[in-house]
């Protein structure tokens, strides 16, 4: 990738941006351990304090990361939930593949999102917290519709109901991005089974 020239190439506001970009780059070409300040910033081709306007340090630049990843895997949720051409068991097949489909191409993203680099120790930012916590109410959000559909048992609790379905797709794509399970022609056949099972009892 070529340098990106600092005062010509990008506008102002938009460095920010384009550092979460090109780290992210980094993370998938060459793991966590290998993203810093300043290896992104020779890499964008500003001088070496310049990424520190922006982000005090890498757990800073890390959890800017994972929280653009939220962004992306809470559209993408949107989507698949609004699409009106979409009948609701269509709209909860979406949901399964596409949040596997997610992990699956963006692993490394994936793990920075969901790993203890970031939760286990504390350490997340509050614009992180405003990204991921949104994203996973909006699935218990998604539950309670998808219960008064009749696609699952109305009286069930919805957060224990979400939170059992997010294990699953969770364990499903940590699976395959720990390599356990190796064959990815594999991963739509497993999701439909996993769609199957959560629906055995459905009507709808």
């Amino acid at each position: 990738m070529n340098n990106i020239n600092e005062k010509s190439t990008y506008h102002h506001g938009d460095l920010r941006e384009t550092l979460l970009v090109v780290a992210t780059e980094m993370l998938q070409e060459n793991g966590i351990k290998e993203v810093s300040l300043r290896k992104l910033a020779s890499r964008v081709g500003v001088s070496r304090t310049a990424p520190y306007h922006h982000f005090k340090d890498k757990n800073a630049l890390l959890c800017g990361m994972a929280e653009k990843g939220f962004e992306q895997l809470h559209q993408i949720n949107k989507c698949g939930y609004e699409d009106g051409e979409l009948s609701i068991r269509e709209h909860f097949y979406r949901f399964i593949h596409d949040y596997i489909q997610f992990a699956h191409n963006n692993p490394d993203l994936y793990e920075l999102m969901f790993g203890r680099t970031i939760w286990k120790d504390k350490s997340s930012t509050q614009e992180l917290r405003d990204s991921a916590y949104p994203c996973f109410q909006f699935q218990v959000a998604m539950t309670q519709e998808w219960q008064k559909k009749g696609l699952f048992n109305v009286d069930d609790n919805a957060l224990r109901v979400s939170q059992v379905l997010w294990g699953t797709v969770h364990g499903i794509a940590k699976l395959f991005i720990d390599g356990i399970y190796t064959d990815n022609s594999k991963i739509d056949e497993i999701c439909d089974y996993a769609v199957s099972m959560f629906l055995s009892n459905s009507k709808k």
